[in-house]
């Protein structure tokens, strides 16, 4: 059905129009009559329809009302006969003409003063560079009467532009077409320059022809991808005809280059170009404008800086002698890629960002769509720094034009493909907004409008007809955040600095240069490290393109570490279980420091090795920036409830637990390996993950009985830790020294209940020990009441009268790290008042049970130390070991507790702390005993890491020494001195400990 024509301003702001009473009046006009087909009635496709459907229908309707005046002027009437049949009916002319209205305030103006250019409007094709160069020389060649050729340059310039401009802004999804636009006017921007240069050359004559002359586009004029506005970088270079003088080629030159600048530079009545820019030339403003080719390599080659290589990346000739031009290119190339390899190269680009990013005037810095952040730089810095990096041995990356290198970059893994299409997108819409920014008055401008007007008509052409304000400023806003958080990650990546580092040979990692490397490298078997390296980059796949950029690096970190062919060997396992997850080459690539952590992980830990090849998922704490901080006993008992809770027997849910158990222990043993974790940090969270496993067990175990029973259990249950487990000093393989203690309910048969807890115990025993992937938790009740003769678990009653009438004194010092760590917390507190009295007991020790702890003290050292162990460096039971500083703290503890309140602890160092204030032991003594027991602490830890089985005593193999040296933060060779430093220390600890355990204390 026919519309009725808008004469009210609601029809006109429903169909878009700002200024819907102005637009009433201008619709009305006289000159437009011949473009309405029926004033009293109109088709949805009328006139102001039609006009609705550009970015600003006022702006473009009050263009097309000076238009139609233009026209209507005698000596035009015949384009008026042309433009009217096109404009009156709907169709590509119409279009095309009022999109470029509504688009462009400044082409809108040029079509008024020259609306013989309308055609290059509604007939606008896609130009090659050679037809533009053709038509933009023919016009500066022979330029109508009365026009110069610089016009007449500046008015063909102008009638392509529009030609440009009407496919740009009359096609739907303008970011889809940006590469094509962008490449058509940096080809107009070459074509111009050609003309200029006949312009130029015509001006200074005969002597031109001694001269080569080319002119170097840079930026985004060398990578065609210029903007509507801007200014057009270049280099010039200048060589002697043949038999011609240098220097006076160099003066000619110089001539034309200056001439072309002013040529383009300059506006007159015609109109402006654009400003050309040499500012990028060797010595920048500072430099002379034009040299030859061996001046510019002999500046690249000796006082270059980093920056001018990026700049290089986009070189391409655009003008003149384009022989010579091609020689330019050719020879800076090495330069551009080799550039990469020069001392702090990567931290010299992205300080460069920086200082680009700083001077951005700070009310400008927020609506910066290129030089802000989240702006184009941001995209462009990121991906010339993976170019420039990776473009060393990967040719495929070396485009001047940022999208197809970042196409490049995606397809051969060097960024994820989600990333990639996510700054495609971003790069695409900013270049976009920029454009139409631009385009409007044809200013050179990278802000974001701020006026409602202005926004209102941006939104409007990049399709949102809704709120067009609020829209593209939403639109514009998530761009740039998705920019910004990805250039950070990508930008900063550590893999860079490390990759840029290397060597070229190191860097393309071809079979001989590997083999070479691997053994320069210290690897012991490198042919079988070769074969662990072939295996993962072989291939066109995506998973070895990314493994082809990760390894040439990791070697190196490989390298660093006491085993390195063992890291690789782990590297290859883990990575042939996970490398088809999409997760895991992405992380180690592109979230922070992941691939160097695990690499020195690997390298430097068979048992960290060990874990992950049993649970490779938990590579996944390498990227996270707080995944090596220990968690909470809460946090974790709850993800092994949860775990458990998931599977339907006991079996398979303690399993589950295990596995979250595991999980953590790799987290604990990198966090180790790499210092983020100290002594006493890591003993409470070895303890706690033991805990809360026992405790999970324990709910799973009585979960059963109920279940088989269809009763509640007759009692209630607690685990008591005792030992490192209970002190909360526990280690990598520490068994879990227990006691069991249950209470019946009220009304339950005694003998029922201790049975039923007998079984409880038991199950819970032996499914702590099920074998499974991960480390078994060793449960040692040896030090229950009676020993390996009394009964697994006791009633609190029974507890009761076994320590008021039988407790040995050996059994007071075992309770004097016992704590609770997993059952009921009420029966935890009952049973901790229960053994208070008995292991800090009232008036301390008389004479008789002190010599009985100094015979068990010997008789431990001369039975229990194993055959053939040096007593100089058992870390336990050795002199001056573990087992000496323990006691000499618990024969204290049990003497003097009852009168000092610090020595109630179950700390061993705490405990010490306590008696050196308390005066009970010296200062010296104190020392030496802490000193010694930190350092036997931290060996065990890192033997067990560095070979994955327990190591009780100095190794006296160099290799596992220099093992144990590297994860305490030692250089390499080290072993030899760690031992030295062990035995040094433990002699001191052994006179102190002599002096302590024997004294007259």
């Amino acid at each position: 059905m026919s519309a009725r024509i808008p004469t009210v301003p609601g029809d006109l702001t429903r169909l878009g129009f700002a200024d819907p009473r102005r637009a009433i009046g201008l619709l009305a006009d006289p000159v437009l009559e011949p473009l309405v087909k029926d004033r009293s009635r109109v088709e949805t496709d009328g006139l102001a329809a039609a006009l609705a459907k550009v970015a600003d229908p006022d702006q473009a309707l009050l263009t097309l009302v000076r238009l139609m005046e233009a026209v209507g002027t005698t000596p035009r009437s015949h384009l008026r006969e042309a433009i009217v049949p096109a404009l009156r009916e709907p169709g590509r002319a119409r279009d095309r003409l009022f999109a470029v209205l509504g688009a462009s305030t400044a082409l809108g103006d040029h079509l008024v003063a020259r609306p013989e250019h309308w055609t290059s409007v509604v007939d606008a094709v896609q130009l090659e560079v050679e037809e533009r160069v053709e038509l933009l020389t023919a016009a500066v060649s022979a330029p109508p009467q009365g026009t110069t050729p610089e016009d007449a340059l500046r008015i063909e310039y102008r009638r392509q532009l529009l030609g440009i401009a009407a496919l740009d802004v009359s096609r739907p999804e303008p970011a889809a077409r940006l590469p094509e636009t962008a490449a058509a006017l940096a080809d107009l921007a070459e074509a111009a320059l050609e003309a200029a240069l006949v312009i130029a050359r015509a001006a200074v004559g005969p002597a031109a022809d001694q001269c080569r002359f080319a002119v170097i586009g840079m930026g985004k004029t060398g990578g065609r991808e210029l903007n509507y506005i801007s200014d057009v970088d270049v280099i010039f270079v200048a060589e002697p005809a043949e038999g011609a003088d240098e220097g006076e080629a160099l003066s000619t030159g110089t001539d034309l280059a200056t001439r072309l600048i002013r040529i383009c530079s300059s506006a007159t009545a015609a109109g402006a170009l654009w400003q050309v820019d040499p500012a990028l030339r060797p010595e920048g403003k500072n430099g002379p404008l034009v040299r030859t080719l061996q001046s510019h390599l002999s500046y690249y080659e000796r006082w270059a800086k980093t920056w001018e290589f990026q700049a290089l990346l986009k070189a391409r000739p655009i003008a003149g002698d384009r022989a010579l031009g091609r020689a330019y290119v050719e020879a800076v190339a090495p330069f551009v890629w080799s550039a990469a390899s020069r001392e702090h190269f990567v931290e010299d680009v992205q300080a460069m960002r920086r200082r680009v990013e700083d001077n951005v005037p700070h009310g400008e810095a927020e609506r910066q769509l290129k030089l802000g952040p989240g702006g184009l730089r941001d995209i462009e810095f990121s991906v010339q720094l993976l170019q420039l990096v990776h473009g060393r041995s990967d040719r495929s990356l070396r485009s001047g034009t940022t999208l197809t290198a970042l196409a490049a970059l995606s397809q051969r893994g060097y960024v994820g493909r989600d990333d990639a299409q996510t700054l495609d997108t971003a790069y695409r819409l900013l270049r976009t907004l920029e454009h139409r920014i631009q385009l409007h008055r044809l200013r050179r401008t990278h802000l974001m409008p701020t006026a409602p007007a202005d926004l209102r008509w941006l939104g409007r052409a990049l399709g949102h007809t809704r709120d067009p304000e609020d829209s593209v400023t939403a639109q514009w806003r998530t761009a740039a955040r998705e920019v910004r958080r990805l250039h950070q990650r990508i930008f900063y990546r550590p893999l860079l600095s490390a990759v840029a580092r290397l060597g070229p040979d190191e860097v393309r990692l071809t079979p001989e240069a590997a083999r070479e490397r691997l053994a320069a490298l210290g690897f012991r078997d490198p042919r079988g490290a070769l074969n662990h390296l072939q295996a993962l980059i072989d291939g066109v796949s995506r998973r070895a393109a990314i493994q082809r950029q990760l390894l040439p690096v990791m070697l190196g970190w490989f390298a660093d570490e006491a085993d390195p062919d063992a890291g690789l060997l782990a590297f290859r396992r883990i990575s042939e279980q996970l490398g088809t997850t999409p997760w895991y080459l992405r992380l180690l690539r592109d979230e922070g420091s992941a691939a160097e952590r695990l690499a020195h992980t690997l390298g430097r830990s068979r048992y960290a090795a060990e874990l992950l090849e049993q649970g490779p998922e938990s590579v996944q704490f390498l990227g996270d920036p707080s995944g090596l901080r220990p968690r909470p006993r809460d946090e974790v008992q709850n993800r092994m409830r949860a775990a458990a809770r998931r599977k339907d027997a006991p079996e398979p849910a303690v399993l589950a637990a295990r596995a979250v158990r595991r999980s953590e222990l790799f987290r604990l043993a990198v966090a180790s390996l790499l210092g983020h974790v100290t002594l006493d940090e890591l003993g409470t969270a070895l303890a706690d993950l033991s805990g809360a496993l026992i405790d999970v067990t324990l709910d799973v175990v009585l979960a059963g009985v109920e279940e088989q029973t269809g009763a509640a259990p007759l009692s209630r249950h607690l685990v008591v830790g005792m030992g490192r487990l209970g002190g909360g000093e526990a280690a990598f393989g520490s068994d879990a020294d227990v006691l069991f203690v249950h209470d019946p309910v009220a009304g339950a048969d005694p003998q029922a209940a201790q049975e039923q807890a007998l079984e409880v115990v038991k199950e819970l025993i032996r499914l702590l020990a099920l074998a499974a992937p991960d480390p078994r938790l060793e449960v040692d009740a040896g030090l229950r009441p009676e020993g390996k003769n009394g009964p697994l678990t006791r009633s609190l009653d029974s507890y009761r009268a076994y320590y008021e009438r039988w407790s040995l004194v050996w059994e007071s010092q075992a309770l004097l790290r016992a704590s609770p760590v997993a059952g009921d917390p009420s029966l935890g507190e009952a049973f901790v008042a229960l053994i208070d009295p008995v292991r800090w007991p009232d008036g301390g020790l008389d004479a008789g049970q002190v010599r009985e702890i100094r015979t068990l003290k010997a008789r431990m050292e001369s039975e229990r130390l194993p055959r053939g162990a040096d007593p100089k460096t058992h870390f336990k039971l050795g002199h001056g070991g573990l087992s000496d500083v323990e006691w000499c703290i618990q024969l204290i503890q049990l003497q003097h507790a009852h009168d000092h309140a610090g020595l109630r602890t179950t700390s061993t160092l705490g405990a010490l702390a306590a008696a050196e204030a308390a005066g009970l032991v010296g200062a010296d003594d104190a020392l030496a005993l802490a000193e010694a027991w930190r350092l036997a602490s931290t060996m065990r830890n890192a033997g067990l890491l560095a070979r994955g089985r327990t190591v009780d005593s100095v190794p006296s193999d160099v290799r596992d020494a220099d093992g144990m040296a590297r994860i305490m933060g030692l250089p390499p060779k080290s072993g030899q001195e760690l031992a030295n430093r062990y035995r040094r220390v433990a002699r001191r600890a052994r006179h102190a400990a002599e002096h302590v355990f024997y004294g007259d204390s």
